[in-house]
């Protein structure tokens, strides 16, 4: 009996394994073989232009309860007239992108008329050679580096850079329009403000868009502005399972940003193509791009040097920073009066800004979050101090003159109840704000204008000149007089020979004219006691004379 329990035994457990051996096979299987590929979305309508999206995860992502912002993207367009085909995908880098044929299939549909918006970063940073191998060399260079992979094979890997120029140029060869795009915000917090871009991925991007001469939308800034007035608690719902990958609700966020962004181009090239959807989304003014500023403003180009930050007027810089209408501020040539290896000169003006409107529209906070122990601050202000303090065109001035005292309005413009201050208040906060950072705050007069009085230029020592000494005295900080430095020169030259050196009446300079206020700076910084910049110089300040103050002076 006992054999025959035995017998019976190995019989069923002989018959079970038989019947279930096809369902543990197909469970190794399964754990075996990786998820299936997406399928390649190919467009609906071949007549039709198309809009393509290329990146990471972040725009192509329905892994874990996340989503990625191309999927929602596609609402904002009306499919009658245009296709939106979502070809990101997760893991990728720029590099990997390219090497795994993944972008070969986009210029296999490309084709003239369409567009290209391009977002990479988040993966570009990893190794190059070990794990994923999917990083890219840091950078905008040409340099290479052969690796050889975890599968054996070797690899010649490019910059960051070199990647993106290389689909930049191929969309171009192909008769269609590259958009470049900084990276999304990743939900990581510090003193109230989010981070604002994985590593230089955001500044290399503007960097890149602006050598090949094509569009750039600034999501990061957009984006980042957004979650810092919604506040951290409320962000949250906005991601997924982790920091980086949003949630249903977070891609939906990101795709009408990213709407937003492409709304603020010149000629808005997709306006056409915007479904009612997209034509609801306002293109707000973000801290970082105005009506009159659409170009993101610089950041350090390399953060472990000390940074010169600039701020002001347009007369430091005008427009866009490109000379455009022929003006240009002293900013932008004083860049080459300092060596590029040892400090940043980080050129934070806004035209039309008054040092009010710098403090309240954000542009001091964004320079706060870049600031660190050994950088220094130029600020020159008082251009567009003067004026009305309420109105509905720009309500900018400040208080004239330099004491405490305050008046309380409801603002016209923004809507919003502010305390407005004196002149001299605003630049003491960003002289103690500087100075609790760790930085130099150094204050400047206002350039003059090119308003002439019997032979002589007209100076503002009774007002915003000599209010900016007057606080720089009481604050013993350092003060460069660019009001006499400048009217000093223009006289020596005279008014026929001063006359090209202004783009208009009497304001804003020219090309020569801002690099003649550039010297004018270094001149005035190298007569600074103990010459603090005198190590950061080019070898083009050397030939700069330091300014010497006359004796009535």
């Amino acid at each position: 009996m006992h054999r025959l329990r035995n017998n019976l035994a190995a019989f069923i457990f002989a018959l079970l394994a038989v019947c279930l051996s096809p369902f543990i096979c197909m469970a190794q299987t399964a754990a075996q073989t990786p998820l299936p590929t997406p399928p390649i979305q190919r467009p609906a309508n071949p007549k039709l232009p198309t809009l393509f999206v290329v990146g990471d995860s972040t725009a192509n992502n329905n892994a874990n309860g996340a989503l990625g912002w191309g999927d929602p993207f596609a609402s904002f367009f009306d499919s009658s007239k245009i296709n939106v085909l979502n070809r990101a995908r997760a893991g990728r880098s720029s590099r990997t992108f390219l090497t795994e044929g993944l972008w070969d299939k986009v210029l296999q549909d490309l084709k003239a008329g369409d567009f290209v918006l391009i977002q990479f970063g988040h993966n570009d940073g990893g190794p190059l050679d070990t794990e994923r191998a999917r990083g890219s060399l840091p950078g905008l260079g040409e340099e290479t580096k052969e690796v050889t992979k975890p599968d054996g094979t070797k690899e010649v890997v490019h910059t960051f850079g070199w990647y993106n120029r290389k689909f930049i140029a191929d969309v171009k060869a192909k008769g269609a329009t590259p958009v470049v795009l900084s990276l999304t915000v990743r939900n990581i917090w510090k003193d109230g403000k989010v981070e604002r871009g994985s590593g230089q991925f955001r500044q290399w991007a503007e960097e890149i868009a602006r050598a090949a001469g094509v569009e750039f939308v600034d999501v990061t800034n957009i984006v980042a502005d957004k979650y810092e007035a919604l506040g951290e608690e409320k962000v949250k719902p906005l991601f997924g399972p982790d920091h980086t990958h949003t949630s249903p609700a977070g891609a939906e966020f990101n795709a009408a940003s990213v709407v937003e962004g492409l709304k603020r181009l010149k000629g808005c090239p997709l306006c056409p193509y915007l479904s009612e959807a997209g034509k609801a989304i306002t293109p707000g003014a973000d801290a970082n791009v105005t009506p009159r500023a659409r170009r993101p403003l610089p950041e350090p180009r390399d953060p472990k040097l000390p940074s010169l930050f600039l701020i002001g007027d347009s007369t430091v810089r005008n427009g866009q920073g490109d000379g455009g209408g022929g003006q240009w501020g002293w900013g932008e040539p004083l860049v080459d009066f300092f060596d590029s290896a040892k400090i940043n000169v980080v050129n934070r003006a806004v035209g039309g800004l008054s040092s009010r409107t710098y403090l309240t529209g954000g542009h001091w906070e964004r320079v706060l979050a870049m600031l660190k122990p050994g950088d220094f601050v130029l600020m020159q202000f008082g251009h567009n101090d003067a004026g009305p303090l309420n109105d509905n065109s720009r309500a900018r001035a400040s208080i004239r003159g330099t004491g405490e005292e305050s008046e309380e309005i409801d603002n016209l413009l923004t809507k919003q109840h502010e305390t407005v201050h004196t002149y001299g208040w605003y630049l003491r906060k960003f002289i103690a704000d500087a100075r609790a950072k760790g930085a130099t705050p150094i204050v400047c007069s206002l350039v003059p204008r090119k308003i002439w009085k019997d032979g002589r230029v007209a100076r503002d020592t009774d007002s915003y000149a000599g209010w900016a000494a007057e606080v720089a005295r009481r604050e013993k900080v350092a003060f460069v007089d660019l009001n006499e430095i400048i009217a000093r020169r223009y006289e020596e030259l005279g008014q026929e020979r001063v006359e090209p050196l202004f783009a208009d009446e009497h304001t804003h300079t020219s090309r020569a004219g801002a690099e003649l206020n550039a010297a004018a700076v270094v001149a005035g910084l190298k007569a600074i006691k103990g010459d603090p910049l005198k190590k950061y110089f080019s070898a083009k300040a050397k030939e700069v004379k330091a300014y010497k103050p006359s004796k009535s002076k």
